[in-house]
């Protein structure tokens, strides 16, 4: 059974990820910026489980910032101390400034940087010794296409994902023989709430849907324990 600690699991993607993950009879504790947002989410999240004649204890969250180390440690430890254990940590939340270099601000460049890297920075360091302590660990970095193909007006999003990507196959190497896996996961356009260049459209169904990633997090997530796909690109089938 997967215990995971999904951050930004409110909305989009890492909702879609905690879902999928407690249908499998997992446990997830979910992070988002403000309480009202994680109370929502967990609410909804626990209903779904109800339905399924479920335990709806399996879904906590916590409002945290994860540029923030004091919180990210906080966080960590009320995981272990609500599940017993945690086995699974999903670094999801992530943030997009798009605009050309000449028109980005310091407080946006800083915001992006320390959300998408920084705070998975504090998140992994947290975590590694309760994944020591589990056995048979995973974390799994949901980065972008754009930390390899980068675009102009997204200097920012770009340096954080492929700074993402880099971190990701260094910790990776790291902890491998620690019985801790590790992947990224590269999702191309994604229909969700977040913001970027054509992120809103008249017809988004040619897009990759928030479940589609959850789907491939799951995947790999049930792989055996011989195996580490270590990045995982995954872009709509076509285009549109």
């Amino acid at each position: 059974m997967h215990t995971a600690i999904v951050t930004g699991g409110t909305k989009g993607i890492g909702y879609a990820v905690a879902a999928a993950i407690l249908d499998t009879g997992g446990r997830v504790m979910i992070t988002g910026r403000t309480e009202a947002g994680v109370a929502a989410a967990v609410d909804r999240l626990a209903r779904q489980i109800d339905r399924k004649a479920g335990d709806s204890s399996r879904v906590a969250g916590r409002a945290v910032d994860v540029r923030d180390r004091a919180e990210v440690d906080a966080m960590v430890a009320a995981a272990v101390a609500e599940f017993g254990s945690v086995n699974t940590l999903i670094n999801n939340a992530g943030v997009g400034v798009f605009a050309d270099v000449e028109q980005t601000s310091d407080d946006d460049w800083a915001r992006v940087i320390d959300t998408n890297l920084t705070g998975v920075f504090y998140c992994t360091r947290a975590a590694i010794p309760a994944l020591r302590a589990a056995k048979g660990a995973w974390i799994i970095n949901i980065a972008s296409l754009a930390g390899r193909n980068y675009f102009a007006g997204a200097a920012a999003y770009c340096a954080s994902k492929a700074g993402l990507v880099a971190f990701s196959e260094a910790v990776m190497l790291e902890v491998r023989n620690d019985d801790i896996r590790v992947s990224v996961v590269m999702p191309g356009s994604v229909a969700t709430e977040f913001s970027g260049p054509g992120a809103t459209t008249k017809d988004d169904s040619w897009k990759l849907t928030a479940e589609d990633i959850a789907q491939t997090v799951v995947d790999l997530l049930r792989h055996p324990g011989r195996s580490l796909p270590s990045k995982v690109e995954i872009r709509p089938a076509r285009t549109k």
